[in-house]
């Protein structure tokens, strides 16, 4: 397969001898990142590589097989070398504690389900790192996410401009365009994801075609900062048992089953560690931080017609004037 015929390298400008553009590759040291750098290389960008630094020095030894722990850094830079591109590392780790982590605590302590990796999109990277690319004299970040971003030109009397739409990937799979969802005009008109159109078996393929070590290293699947995707030890961890609120578990009716030890340690949808003696399964269906009551019931009575959402992102820009109800 020849570069020129990759599916993804079709959403975002060209470049030609006297344009080449300048791109900050956000690198992970997995295989999808990699393959990202490889395209865009042989597309004609000059690729900078950068892996971020989010944990603590005291941290370190949690981070150890984590998507930006040392072997992660190790990972990138081989790969940079393999590629002929220079790559370095930036010191995330205060920022990604006042950003992410901070968010992903408060969330449970409210009672809401954090997605801690839409946080970390659009306020690392492809917010906090923008400005160190745009001191690399870059004009575009990249990452490996399987999403598409479309470039599109427009005309808007004697003014031309760029208009970025969000799609998901072809790969129903692999999608990720749902952590991109908070990213505003300005941030996606300046990304790239070359991996949208492609398969993970043929971004795997690339890999072991042209060498990369990392071809076949396994996907990550955790939250990179929590250790064994045990997020009650760590909320314990970081919060500390005095910042837990206990309660009780009760069902739809009101009828009390069993105590429980803080609310932050569930989540709607959940069923694994609650009481039992029931014929059918359990599951939170509500929780309510102001009485730290735990609400469980039936897989059916997890099915709603109406909801509330906030932090609507109006990528397009229309409709965000218009606060009215949406059907879907």
């Amino acid at each position: 397969m020849r570069v020129d015929q990759l599916r993804g390298l079709a959403d975002f400008p060209r470049v030609n001898s006297r344009n080449k553009q300048r791109v900050l590759l956000g690198m992970s040291g997995g295989v999808d990142s990699s393959v990202a750098g490889y395209l865009l290389r042989e597309q004609g960008y000059d690729v900078i590589g950068v892996t971020m630094k989010v944990w603590p020095q005291d941290c370190i030894s949690r981070a150890e097989d984590k998507c930006c722990g040392p072997q992660a850094v190790a990972d990138a830079r081989g790969v940079a070398r393999a590629l002929g591109i220079p790559h370095y590392v930036v010191d995330e780790a205060d920022q990604f504690e006042k950003l992410v982590i901070s968010y992903f605590s408060s969330e449970y302590q409210a009672g809401r389900t954090p997605n801690p990796c839409v946080m970390c999109n659009e306020k690392l990277k492809f917010g906090n790192l923008w400005e160190k690319a745009k001191g690399l004299g870059c004009d575009y970040i990249a990452t490996g996410h399987y999403a598409i971003i479309e470039h599109r030109h427009a005309t808007n009397g004697d003014r031309d401009y760029t208009r970025a739409v969000l799609r998901k990937g072809i790969d129903s799979r692999k999608d990720q365009s749902y952590f991109l969802f908070s990213l505003r005009q300005e941030q996606l008109q300046r990304a790239l994801t070359p991996l949208g159109r492609m398969s993970k078996s043929e971004i795997r393929a690339i890999a072991r075609k042209i060498g990369l070590r990392v071809a076949d290293k396994p996907d990550s699947q955790e939250i990179c900062f929590v250790p064994g995707q045990d997020y009650k030890a760590f909320l314990r961890s970081h919060l500390g048992e005095n910042q837990f609120h206990p309660g009780g578990i009760y069902d739809l009716d009101g009828n009390f089953i069993a105590p429980h030890g803080g609310i932050e340690m569930f989540t709607i949808g959940q069923r694994k560690g609650l009481p039992g003696g029931s014929a059918q399964p359990r599951y939170v269906v509500d929780l309510d931080p102001e009485t730290n009551r735990v609400i469980v019931g039936q897989a059916e009575d997890l099915l709603v017609e109406e909801f509330e959402i906030d932090r609507v992102n109006w990528i397009s820009g229309a409709g965000k004037d218009d606060p009215g109800p949406r059907s879907a």
